[in-house]
């Protein structure tokens, strides 16, 4: 079955000295795809938007995206590899703006301010996404342990915030720190803040800046 790109542990992009940032991975590759197969993926991710739209991401099902689609399951699979494979299909290109954002985009968000600041920005562009996207985002992430954080979305997100790390200054573990600084923004955690707990999404971006002004050297 086809699957959505996953990096091996070994080709997680990591910062050592300058880091060129043009080249940060994306959800998936441009495909190449013979004409009637590009229509049925087409028609497949047009069916399942539409579904989610009216139902929420979580009660979609392949059956479902496969009946409504007037495709077999199995050409489903072959396009997406499983649910998570055709939920992060969705997100491709919202993906694709947010990482152009902070790759080339206008400062903060993009180049030319100071690292803390575009890792405020950065934190505070997610939490703006998940309030659009949350519950697609996290039918996305549900998938086997240790998958998203291996996927290539995340290495993307890994890499620019290390990358920010190191150009502020900081001096302890680089990785890590993006990896707990990552976590507060993983979307089953900001949904459950912001609809269980009824935390505004004022305060997590609040919350978000004054976290990474504490741990982030500013000067």
């Amino acid at each position: 079955m086809a699957r959505s790109p996953v990096l091996a542990p070994d080709s997680i992009p990591r910062v050592e000295g300058d880091v060129v940032q043009r080249g940060l991975p994306m959800l998936e590759p441009v495909r190449h795809e013979r004409a009637d197969a590009a229509r049925n993926r087409a028609t497949i991710l047009l069916t399942a938007e539409t579904l989610v739209a009216e139902q929420g991401a979580q009660y979609v099902t392949m059956d479902q995206v496969a009946r409504a689609a007037g495709v077999g399951k199995g050409t489903l699979f072959r396009h997406f590899g499983d649910r998570c494979g055709l939920m992060r299909a969705l997100l491709d290109e919202r993906e694709r703006s947010l990482q152009e954002g902070f790759i080339r985009g206008p400062a903060p968000l993009g180049p030319g301010a100071p690292p803390c600041e575009r890792l405020v920005a950065f934190g505070e562009r997610m939490l703006e996404h998940i309030e659009i996207q949350g519950d697609l985002l996290m039918a996305a992430e549900n998938g086997a342990p240790g998958e998203r954080l291996r996927h290539s979305v995340y290495a993307a997100y890994r890499a620019h915030v290390t990358a920010l790390l190191a150009e502020s200054g900081y001096e302890g573990e680089l990785g890590y720190l993006a990896d707990v600084l990552l976590g507060a923004l993983v979307s089953e955690l900001v949904l459950f803040q912001r609809r269980a707990l009824g935390m505004s999404q004022q305060q997590l971006k609040r919350c978000w800046g004054e976290l990474v002004r504490s741990l982030v050297p500013t000067a």
